[in-house]
């Protein structure tokens, strides 16, 4: 379908572009409407249309002699001078005197004849125009935007600037010396045509002015030959398409008997009918004043685009930035990097910004951008959202290493810097960055931080200096669980007691261990140890404090024991209950669990009557009394009987201390034993060879390596009916207790987030440091601490969480500073710091959950907030940036 599309719409711009010779002007500027909108809706049809060779996409650029020359603006000489004097003064241009005519053979064709003059400026009065270069074009819009948005200049509306293009036709005179520029009616849209008639004035007689500051005009001049790089060489011509801004409002207020100071009005509303396809003109969905729209451009979503939307957004209203590539940022591209992208990242980059920066600009479709990123960036291809983090860190890292100033990277040797203070550390790490790495993102968002880790046995300590680009903070989890766990003794003084505790839901187990014990009084001669039954059974031990907690679902059930801490050193033993039922008829009884395992230290060489007492002693809190025993027995005999999984179904399920008894190997004498009035103890399996159907009462158990003895406990009947069953089978679940509903919700400040960042804690056993004094593997705590801030501070708010089983969202509402972003006191270096307060200048906003989602961007203009939403631009007050969505945060020094 796309590809017919496509053989459909190449027929039709022939047949368009043909007839377009030979018809009428007006109903050219029809067609050329049309065509225009076609070719840039057709890009939402397919991607094929996408101009391979625009942006340099299939060629190698060695040098900037492989560049295609900057694009050349006409533009007002008083305008362009004021920016000029302010910014650009090293900035020299050349005059020309230009006579105007119509040209002897046709009628509809302008004639500029352009001289070299030797003599001085003599003043900007009178018609005098200015040829610059691109970047310096969009360098004085910007400077002129700035200057009116300080001094709050009140626009005047019916004085509007005005953009358009003409195409031109050059070729040098010989003779006369001079530079024959031609403007012909059929090379350009009408209306653009009549508009370079009325500012060239071709029936006035009087001489024209321009000046070149572009220098491409000079070449010429000196060359005696057309510039390389130009395209379309006719008869000794070239064909070059001329930007003009800002002439048309001259022509009004002339006819007018008016002069009006060519500063007054930013804001175009006029525009060419032959626009770029991948920019569309028109009414501003802002309701602000026209006169200041300048970067409030939208940009269209190319499919699940958003994420990249609102990261450029955010950059492209970073005044540094903004001004860096606007302005001549070409010198600075690097092409002999083998870690960049051979300048095309920055060449694409710095040519959406200025497209988001044109004067009339509502929304930019950001393809061109998108099909240089996805040719290094393969991850960003196809229509899959991403995260605006991740993007943003790539693209600057990529942006860095394009426009690298060093050419040649000098290795620097690592010293050892013992000793040494922090201060000369710091800086000779600094200075060996920046010998490395020089561009404007390092100049603008790169600080330094202080790494410092500590052994926790000879306590060496080791410090490093590191740069960072944007620092992720964590948000300290003030998202709340509610966890129920029932606490048993093992000494046999107290029934089991459900227990319910409020924990951080992206805690570890040592917050629940900590709040458990509050909750229960723990004292402080005993230590708790928590499990997860699962069957009736110990799955495992959650004994490891590093775990989180998102580990346990909200219906697992878990255990805690109290046991004594001066006993650490016994072996544990752990009695699993079961009950005997009758046969079956499928070759054995089946062996029925219930019950909550129960857990005890024993003395070391323990037989089996210190084994059977100590299991008495764990029952004695179930006794019943005797008038309640039948009762309890009646009541408590479905509970048992719904306990139907059969012992040789867990096997697979439980860890490697819980091994079930093979029912197979119980014998007669067993099975007649089970229905005593006693208890059965036999030890779990061990290993293939090893089943102990019975355990010898005057016999000293076996100690396994792992010091936790399996017990499997056969009840005989009368032994249910002397204990209370049900007790033992109350066992609620994990989440069975949720939060109230009508919490407040739940908030936490940025500074509290820095903190967490900042705070000291223990390396993973994963990421084990190599201590030089111990000679060995340690697990070290590390501290960081800020040292070098950047210009421009990026933070990243870590709202999501992944592990093996589970991502999460947080929806933490984090309160940040918008005016005074103060970190003195989370900076331990502030000599080197020419201000430590920041003020907030835009965020990446992040709606929905893991599964999906969408990304806007707040960016200030002036004083003004606007929130950027694809091609949507609205402003809004700043009380409304404040929100739970906020994920990356834009901050930049005061």
């Amino acid at each position: 379908m796309n590809h017919r599309f496509a053989q459909f719409f190449f027929a039709f711009s022939l047949i368009i572009n043909f007839l377009s010779l030979k018809l009428l002007p007006a109903f050219r500027q029809f067609l050329s409407k049309t065509l225009d909108f076609l070719q840039m809706d057709s890009f939402f049809l397919f991607s094929d249309s996408i101009d391979e060779d625009s942006l340099y996409g299939t060629r190698s650029i060695k040098s900037l002699s492989d560049l295609d020359p900057e694009k050349l603006y006409l533009v007002d000489h008083r305008w362009w001078n004021e920016a000029r004097e302010s910014m650009f003064r090293e900035v020299e241009g050349d005059l020309y005197g230009t006579s105007c005519g119509l040209s002897a053979d046709f009628e509809s064709e302008i004639v500029l004849d352009m001289r070299r003059c030797n003599g001085e400026e003599e003043g900007v009065s009178g018609r005098e125009y200015a040829l610059v270069s691109e970047w310096m074009f969009y360098r004085a819009l910007k400077w002129h935007y700035d200057l009116k948005n300080v001094q709050n200049i009140v626009s005047i509306e019916d004085n509007k600037a005005d953009l358009f293009f003409l195409q031109v036709r050059l070729s040098i005179s010989p003779t006369n010396d001079s530079l024959v520029v031609r403007i012909s009616e059929k090379d350009n849209e009408f209306r653009a045509f009549n508009k370079s008639c009325e500012i060239f004035s071709v029936n006035n007689t009087g001489l024209l002015k321009i000046w070149d500051f572009s220098g491409q005009i000079t070449n010429l001049f000196l060359q005696g030959r057309m510039s390389p790089g130009n395209s379309g060489l006719v008869n000794d011509e070239i064909s070059l398409e001329l930007q003009v801004f800002g002439l048309s409002r001259d022509i009004t207020h002339k006819e007018n008997g008016m002069t009006v100071d060519s500063n007054t009005e930013l804001n175009v509303n006029g525009h060419s009918d032959k626009v770029n396809p991948h920019v569309r003109f028109g009414q501003h969905t802002s309701s602000v004043n026209e006169s200041y729209n300048l970067g409030l451009t939208g940009l269209y979503n190319l499919g699940n685009t958003c994420f990249m939307n609102s990261a450029i957004q955010c950059l492209a209203h970073t005044p540094q930035l903004v001004d860096y590539f606007l302005g001549d940022f070409r010198k600075d591209l690097n092409f002999e990097n083998p870690l960049g992208m051979n300048g095309k990242l920055a060449l694409a980059f710095g040519d959406l910004i200025r497209q988001l920066w044109t004067p009339g600009v509502t929304s930019v479709g950001p393809r061109d951008f998108r099909s240089r990123l996805v040719d290094f960036a393969p991850q960003f291809d196809g229509y899959n959202q991403h995260d605006s983090q991740e993007f943003l860190a790539f693209l600057l890292d990529g942006l860095h290493e394009d426009l690298n100033r060093v050419k040649i990277k000098p290795y620097n040797e690592i010293k050892d810097v013992d000793g040494i203070p922090d201060k000369e550390v710091a800086n000779e790490h600094w200075r060996n960055h920046l010998a490395r790495n020089d561009s404007i993102i390092v100049d603008m968002c790169q600080g330094q931080y202080r790494s410092t880790l500590i052994c926790p046995l000879c306590k060496k300590h080791s410090v490093t200096f590191d740069p960072f680009l944007y620092l992720s903070l964590p948000l300290p989890s003030t998202t709340m669980r509610a966890m129920t766990l029932t606490v048993l003794t093992t000494d046999g003084s107290t029934l089991p007691v459900p227990v319910t505790v409020t924990v951080p839901k992206f805690g570890k187990f040592k917050d629940l261990i900590q709040a458990l014990s509050t909750a229960c009084l723990l004292r402080d001669d005993e230590t708790l140890l928590v499990a997860e039954i699962y069957n009736n059974c110990i799955l495992h031990f959650l004994d490891k404090p590093a775990d989180s907690l998102e580990l346990v679902r909200d219906h697992d059930t878990l255990v805690a024991y109290r046991l004594p801490k001066d006993q650490d050193s016994l072996p544990l033993v752990v009695f699993t209950h079961c009950h005997l039922e009758e046969s079956n008829g499928h070759g054995g009884p089946p062996l029925r669990r219930f019950g909550i395992p129960l857990v005890a230290r024993i003395p070391e060489r323990s037989d089996g009557f210190e084994l059977h007492k100590k299991f008495l002693q764990l029952l004695d809190p179930f006794v019943m009394p005797e008038e309640f025993s039948s009762d309890s027995l009646d009541n408590c005999s479905v509970s048992i009987a719904d306990q139907d999984t059969k012992m040789d179904d867990v096997a697979d399920d439980v860890g490697d201390d819980v091994v079930i008894e093979d029912v197979s190997n119980i014998d007669d004498v067993t099975i007649k034993s089970s229905v005593d009035e006693t208890f059965h103890f036999s030890l779990e399996k061990q290993g293939i060879s090893q089943v102990r159907s019975k355990i010898v009462m005057d016999e000293p158990l076996l100690i396994p390596e792992t010091r936790r003895i399996s017990i499997l406990v056969s009840w005989p009947e009368e032994m249910l009916k002397r204990y209370d069953t049900c007790i033992l089978n109350r066992l609620p679940e994990t989440g069975g207790l949720p939060l109230a509903a009508n919490d407040p919700p739940e908030s936490v400040s940025l500074y509290k987030c820095l903190e967490a960042f900042l705070k000291e804690e223990p390396l993973g056993p994963e990421d084990m440091w190599y201590c030089p004094k111990c000679k060995e593997h340690r697990q070290a705590s590390k501290k960081l601490d800020l040292w070098r801030l950047p210009e421009i501070l990026i933070i990243h708010l870590k709202r999501f969480s992944y592990n093996h089983f589970l991502k999460d969202k947080l929806e933490t509402f984090v309160d940040f500073p918008i005016v005074d972003f103060d970190l003195s006191n989370y900076t331990v270096h502030k000599d080197c710091q020419s201000s430590i307060h920041y003020k907030l200048y835009a965020v990446s906003n992040h709606y929905g959950g893991m599964g999906g989602g969408h990304y806007t961007a707040f960016a200030q203009c002036g004083e003004q907030w606007y929130e950027f939403n694809d091609s949507q631009v609205f402003s809004v007050s700043e009380d409304q940036i404040k929100t739970s969505a906020a994920y990356v945060l834009f901050y930049k020094r005061v």
